[in-house]
């Protein structure tokens, strides 16, 4: 065992859930990478008058997904391209390729990431890192438009 650590932590905060707020959103990506969607998420809070609860995003895809990842260093996300497609080449031999051979390796990648993610909310604030960023991952290679389920479970505030 190392030296010694500390750990502390805030008083405890309770609320009563008493709203469900959800949307649609639509996101037309350029294709392969990375889609910021904070911006549009951090405004679905503040729409929906959240204060406390949480927040889930869903995608309606099997070949595209969600992650939470590093948003100060571009290199990051073109790093986790790269690693993706190492685990999932296109020149793999796959048996599906009826809709490309892109579209296989994007199910895989889709897998290995998410397809839902949670945060919390806390008095009205998207409690991510200070580095961290809400992405989209397009697996495929042309463009195409995606449905993000976004939906917030917890206290509302008067709007």
């Amino acid at each position: 065992m190392t030296g010694p650590s500390s750990i502390s932590r805030d008083a405890l905060s309770t609320a009563s859930a008493n709203s469900i707020v959800s949307s649609l959103l639509t996101v037309r990506t350029p294709g392969r990478g990375f889609v910021d969607l904070t911006d549009e998420v951090a405004n679905f809070v503040a729409e929906a008058n959240a204060i406390d609860g949480q927040l889930t995003l869903f995608i309606r895809h099997t070949s595209a997904s969600l992650t939470i990842q590093e948003n100060a260093d571009p290199t990051v996300l073109e790093d986790l391209t790269t690693a993706l497609d190492r685990l999932a080449p296109e020149d793999f031999g796959w048996r599906h390729d009826t809709e490309g051979p892109d579209d296989m390796p994007a199910h895989v990648k889709s897998m290995l990431s998410a397809t839902s993610l949670q945060v919390p909310i806390i008095k009205g604030k998207l409690m991510l890192g200070t580095w961290q960023a809400i992405y989209l991952i397009e697996h495929r290679r042309r463009p195409h438009v995606r449905e993000v389920v976004v939906q917030f479970v917890g206290k509302t505030g008067a709007a």
